[in-house]
């Protein structure tokens, strides 16, 4: 059945593609996945056109593989990044990002926002992305063509797409995550009396709201309503965030706590962070130029528990979401990407 592609708000060269995913007892349930296409596409590389001319040359040839990025969100967040976008596409690489049920483009009226109860449950998100794009790419490239599928994820995200990944070996060619949340701010006795503390809550009444305070420090330092440079939707990522509820908290207890355990993800993992937090109740400077979420230290401790082939990159003056940064930060980041991915994902390996 053909795909039913449709513009998407960021512009040209972005479609997306809605992905249902059936009903749960708020009513139908989607995902979307948007893909970005530049237009015109870039013009082959040096490289590409002596492979092309060499293959030819050599007679028929089985389709050359397509590498592929599918980007996961975090809490309280969606797909804006257009540049990341832009660094995939001229990299020769397709990329489509996800906006899990419940969030952003795939947040329906009546919905609770990012609302689940066991992480689990984004397996269907993600299996659906993956086919979607798989079936985008062969439909202009061949059916035979090779797919060789990654995926790239942000905080939440990032400890969704670590246990996907975990569950499921051999399907990742590689691992990219962006200040992944791996653990509870502080330390795993903290999650453990917290994991106690809200079980009866969370089994009883899994959408009942925990009174935390709304601060909204991390969108100032992101909004350029504010002291940042992003348009942010209101809506899909508010300065306050979204309502925490106990369902959704203890799931994301138990994803820390598997983990807390080890992992054994069997692809190259890339963990990029900021070189340091700066976590308080009022405002600071400071905050412009760190991590304002979540404690570096111990994420970085956590992603060597991710697996056995794991880079850990650390940036001076990055923000939580490393990709909105200042721009100097930025460009070192993917400076650095682009080191990783060349050994990695677009090379024959490191050495």
């Amino acid at each position: 059945m053909a795909q039913n592609w449709q513009p998407d708000r960021l512009g040209h060269g972005y479609r997306c593609l809605t992905l249902d995913l059936g009903e749960d007892d708020e009513g139908p349930v989607a995902a979307t996945l948007v893909s970005y296409t530049p237009e015109p596409p870039p013009a082959p590389t040096l490289a590409a056109k002596v492979r092309e001319r060499i293959a030819r040359m050599r007679g028929p040839v089985e389709p050359a593989p397509v590498h592929a990025v599918v980007y996961i969100h975090g809490w309280a967040d969606y797909f804006f990044q257009t540049e990341l976008a832009a660094f995939w596409a001229e990299r020769g690489v397709a990329f489509y990002a996800l906006d899990l049920r419940k969030y952003g483009r795939s947040l329906r009226p009546g919905q609770s926002e990012g609302f689940i109860t066991d992480l689990s449950e984004y397996d269907a998100d993600i299996e659906s992305a993956l086919a979607a794009a798989t079936e985008d790419i062969r439909s202009s490239r061949g059916a035979g063509t090779p797919v060789r599928m990654s995926l790239m994820a942000h905080s939440t995200g990032g400890l969704v797409a670590s246990l996907w990944a975990h569950r499921n070996p051999g399907r990742l060619e590689t691992l990219i995550l962006n200040s992944p949340w791996l653990e509870l701010r502080g330390s795993s006795l903290a999650r453990n009396a917290a994991a106690g503390l809200l079980e009866p809550l969370a089994r009883t009444r899994p959408k009942a709201r925990l009174k935390i305070p709304e601060l909204d420090y991390y969108w100032r330092s992101l909004s350029n309503e504010a002291d940042g440079e992003w348009e942010l939707d209101p809506v899909w990522k508010p300065p306050g965030s979204w309502p925490i509820r106990a369902g959704w908290i203890s799931a994301v207890l138990a994803g820390h706590a598997q983990v807390a355990k080890g992992l054994s993800i069997d692809c190259p993992v890339l963990v990029m962070t900021s070189a340091r937090s700066t976590i308080g109740t009022t405002w600071n400077e400071s905050m412009m130029t760190s991590d304002s979420v979540l404690d570096v230290s111990l994420m970085v401790q956590r992603a060597l528990q991710l697996g056995p082939v794991v880079t850990v990159l650390r940036f001076d003056g990055a923000l939580h979401d490393i990709l909105l940064s200042a721009k100097p930060v930025r460009r070192l980041v993917y400076r650095g990407m682009d080191r990783w991915t060349r050994a990695y994902l677009l090379g024959a390996g490191p050495g």
